[in-house]
């Protein structure tokens, strides 16, 4: 059986206001968040899902239940937590200035003091960009592209054997888990360069296939964009 899977990157988090390093850490989602999160569920409240699930970190789990307490045509029971799909994991850098992370970065890899992160990416490729941010941590202890592919893959076989007799799902992840899914999983990127970062509370569409091939095939839609378009249909 092929599944549908909405992919939503869960409603900003303090960590995401203070501009803070946010991959395994966590904190909890500000208001603003919720408030976002609540155009996202209204959105998809009309969507039927067989089941719901969300990668392990509290703020994935409490954007799932906002995503579950507003659907109003499916019958979800216990949430499953995935951690397969948590977010990178920075390393020693969780917690750190973004801008000052993506500083230290560029100068491990040669670039200077760049703090546009994209332009690091491109300038690098996304493989040396993860090997760079390794080599940039004290402990190396951030996954680097080795790492996280393999979690990546693992974590697509693990929703195969979960979803294998449902139709649609909604699962909640992370930005950065998502994008680098997307740029791996969408024919819309080179899986070198990077692409636009999902805005928190976005839906990414995805097709799995009964023999475990994973597509992205709707990147990074606002809720009010899906709104309008799913309506047209």
């Amino acid at each position: 059986m092929t599944t549908e899977v909405y992919l939503i990157r869960h409603g900003e988090t303090m960590f995401n206001q203070l501009n803070k390093v946010q991959g395994w850490a966590d904190s909890p989602l500000t208001i603003k968040g919720i408030n976002d999160l609540k155009k996202t569920a209204e959105a998809l409240s009309q969507i039927h899902f067989d089941n719901m699930y969300s990668s392990d970190l509290k703020r994935a789990i409490d954007t799932v239940h906002l995503m579950k307490n507003a659907n109003e045509v499916s019958e979800i029971g216990k949430i499953k937590k995935l951690p397969e799909f948590r977010e990178v994991f920075f390393g020693s850098f969780e917690g750190d200035d973004i801008d000052q992370t993506w500083e230290c970065i560029s100068q491990k890899a040669g670039l200077g003091k760049e703090r546009d992160v994209q332009k690091i990416i491109n300038q690098l490729g996304l493989y040396k960009f993860r090997e760079a941010t390794k080599a940039a941590d004290p402990r190396h202890l951030a996954e680097n592209y080795d790492e996280l592919n393999t979690r990546m893959i693992r974590a697509i076989k693990k929703l195969r054997e979960e979803t294998v007799n449902e139709n649609r799902v909604l699962l909640v992840s992370h930005g950065d888990f998502i994008k680098t899914l997307a740029i791996k999983y969408w024919n819309k990127s080179d899986g070198i360069h990077d692409i636009a970062f999902p805005d928190n509370g976005s839906i990414t569409r995805g097709i799995l296939s009964d023999d475990g091939k994973f597509e992205i095939v709707d990147y990074n839609i606002k809720a009010e964009d899906f709104r309008s378009n799913y309506e047209a249909k």
